[in-house]
């Protein structure tokens, strides 16, 4: 487990790389309490987690003034258990998902910030909406009057290769379906602004690519 000065260091080290308008969140799956409390102590707000169930332990035994945010699949089921307290849900891939989100925001009277996740990686693993499917989800939102929910944005994830250049053309794309959806759909809406994208092994090529929030764990703790 690396020491509270070496995760501040880390921390720091990260932001310092950040162009302004761009946010570290911290993915902190797997890891110790002790380790998230250093991140915490270092200044550090925005934390993520990918499960539901890990997410509520951690917003249980840590400060509450920390921003959480939902970066892995969210089940239907599970929608009620964090919309009274969560930030932003990252990893929004259907209709139906957005709906019970709206649903359950409203029962807590909170508009609640989501991202449409992108599937482009080369797994077949990996969730999110195809970019064939963008259009037809935006329009259907469009008519669907979801006043709990501020779209705000795209997230995705690269494949998991050290081809770098497959990775640089994976974010390449995102920018540019993240630009046409603003300009079709947002564009008198300051709201859709975020481009969720990057995490430990490419967050420096998702930066190039237009990020506003890198996902990192890994890099933080090491």
């Amino acid at each position: 487990m690396s020491t509270p000065q070496h995760i501040a260091q880390n921390i720091q080290t990260i932001k310092a790389q950040l162009p302004a308008g761009c946010k570290l969140i911290v993915v902190s799956k797997y890891r110790e309490v002790q380790e998230i409390e250093a991140a915490y102590a270092s200044g550090q707000r925005l934390f993520a987690e990918n499960r539901v169930q890990a997410l509520l332990e951690r917003k249980e035994a840590l400060p509450n003034d920390i921003q959480w945010h939902l970066i892995g699949h969210l089940q239907t089921n599970k929608v009620k258990y964090i919309t009274p307290f969560i930030s932003m849900i990252h990893s929004v891939d259907s209709m139906k998902l957005l709906q019970e989100i709206n649903k359950e925001a409203t029962k807590n009277n909170r508009i609640i910030p989501c991202l449409i996740q992108l599937h482009i990686a080369q797994e077949e693993t990996k969730f999110g909406l195809d970019a064939s499917e963008l259009d037809a989800f935006f329009v259907e939102y469009q008519h669907a009057n979801l006043m709990n929910v501020s779209l705000s944005g795209l997230m995705a994830m690269a494949s998991n290769t050290d081809d770098r250049r497959q990775i640089e053309a994976e974010f390449a794309q995102v920018q540019t379906l993240f630009t046409t959806i603003k300009e079709t759909y947002f564009a008198d809406q300051d709201q859709f602004c975020e481009l969720s994208i990057g995490m430990s092994s490419d967050y420096d090529i998702a930066i190039a690519h237009g990020s506003t929030l890198v996902r990192v764990g890994s890099a933080v703790f090491a």
